[in-house]
């Protein structure tokens, strides 16, 4: 089944920006920023070290740029070695300029970033971590990658497409956030939209969220609806685990009862009173559930 793609509103990169105390946010996170060429984009990662460690690439979400997922890449050192990465279009990573029905935000284009990143900077069997569009990203990469694999962690993937409920949240509802942040929000609005969030993830949202491209948020919202997750993942290799929150209405029971059934090596697990955003929501129960993940594939 395919389903039709809206109209998708484009905007030059000089549109996405970033005020001086974000750039600033920067001075306080303990990585090195990292560098790599995908093509023709340059892409930012921020790197936590150590250059032994086991290496596991995080791909983050629809609107969160790397310093974003600090807490959690904070919440994985000493275990492993994260690397958190501004998907195309986010943060410091550059927009594509492509004449595609996605404009370059599709996963086939996400999942090439991570093989260059993979080999751009040489990562020796590297396990992918993705939460919601990060996850689906390294649920193709797991499937069509170059690279061997140590193994994925999928946190709450949508598991919306042709023929399925549609994504929860709206276009219009993400936009108008952007807007916000391009007009100078700040902590207190953020916390209207989502009030359990930790306060200093709720001013990095304020302070960061404007450097998102308004195409790379439409065109993935876009694919949420036209890319089917379940296309890929009965494919993807063991060891995986897929975490979801208890409350999330992107995971929903239903959707995990299907993650079973088409891809019963995997490994499932819970993280009570979370919702979609689960890092965010209960962030010390997430993170015990990711190392322990973490544990047995590194």
């Amino acid at each position: 089944m395919t389903t039709p793609l809206p109209l998708i509103p484009t905007e030059p990169p000089a549109a996405r920006t970033l005020s001086q105390p974000a750039l600033a946010d920067l001075g306080d996170v303990p990585a090195v920023s990292r560098w790599v060429r995908s093509g023709s984009l340059r892409l930012h990662l921020l790197d936590y070290g150590p250059a032994d460690g086991v290496p596991v690439l995080i791909l983050p979400g629809i609107t969160s740029p790397a310093i974003t997922m600090d807490f959690v890449a904070r919440g994985l050192t000493g275990l492993v070695r994260p690397l958190v990465l501004d998907v195309r279009g986010r943060g410091l990573s550059d927009s594509p300029s492509a004449d595609s029905a996605l404009h370059g935000y599709d996963l086939a284009s996400y999942a090439a970033d991570v093989d260059a990143v993979v080999s751009g900077l040489h990562l020796d069997r590297p396990v992918l971590l993705g939460h919601s569009m990060g996850a689906r990203i390294a649920a193709l990469a797991a499937t069509t990658g170059e690279h061997e694999l140590r193994g994925v962690v999928l946190v709450d993937p949508p598991m919306s497409g042709p023929g399925r409920d549609p994504y929860p949240t709206s276009l219009e509802a993400f936009l108008r956030q952007l807007d916000q942040a391009r007009s100078g929000t700040d902590a207190d609005e953020v916390a209207q939209s989502w009030p359990r969030w930790p306060r200093r993830e709720q001013e990095l949202r304020a302070r960061w969220l404007s450097s998102c491209s308004r195409t790379a948020i439409a065109a993935t919202h876009a694919g949420f609806e036209s890319e089917d997750f379940f296309a890929h993942w009965p494919d993807v290799p063991s060891p995986a685990v897929l975490v979801h929150g208890a409350d999330s209405p992107v995971v929903t029971a239903a959707g995990a009862r299907e993650a079973a059934e088409t891809n019963p090596s995997a490994e499932l697990v819970e993280v009570p009173g979370a919702g979609h955003m689960v890092f965010w929501d209960e962030p010390g129960a997430a993170l015990a559930a990711v190392r322990g993940a973490l544990r047995k594939l590194s």
